[in-house]
């Protein structure tokens, strides 16, 4: 568990995946009818959240005793993956989304892992920049099923 300016990042455990559930809506919501082709975020449930935690886990961030974000994690080709990476709306601007990523890059650090991989999707370029300005690069296009044209991107940081 680490302190970040009054937010404890923490383990997620089974019994939070219906509250990461209630995150991952109300942070995707925004993208609803937005993106092409649609996040998969929206088709998530109490069970794939589930799946995801046994598959690898999560890092949840608490401020006080609410949940308020939260980002995947598994290890993949020697890094650590994570992805959907969510902070609610109003929580957003208050260094929650930046402590998530420090837990996640620590997290790969203390298992060995030779660094961070994340998608992000092309139509998000204030991601990509966010990214970049934190030591991220770009290594692969990538392109969803029935596209013609890459529409995320893998970015890496390596340590």
């Amino acid at each position: 568990m680490n302190k970040f300016g009054g937010i404890t990042v923490r383990e997620a455990a089974r019994p939070d995946a219906a509250a990461i559930l209630d995150l991952l809506r109300a942070a995707f919501a925004e993208y609803e009818g937005f993106l092409d082709p649609p996040s998969g975020a929206h088709e998530e449930t109490v069970d794939t959240v589930r799946r995801r935690l046994s598959r690898g886990g999560a890092l949840m961030a608490i401020a006080g005793d609410i949940p308020v974000g939260f980002a995947f994690y598994e290890a993949v080709d020697g890094l650590l993956y994570f992805g959907r990476l969510s902070v609610l709306p109003h929580f957003r601007r208050r260094g929650i989304g930046t402590a998530l990523l420090d837990s996640v890059e620590q997290r790969a650090r203390n298992t060995g892992a030779a660094g961070v991989r994340l998608g992000v999707r092309l139509q998000l370029p204030h991601l990509l920049t966010r990214y970049e300005r934190l030591g991220y690069r770009i290594t692969k296009n990538m392109t969803h099923a029935g596209y013609e044209h890459p529409t995320y991107v893998f970015m890496e940081k390596r340590f």
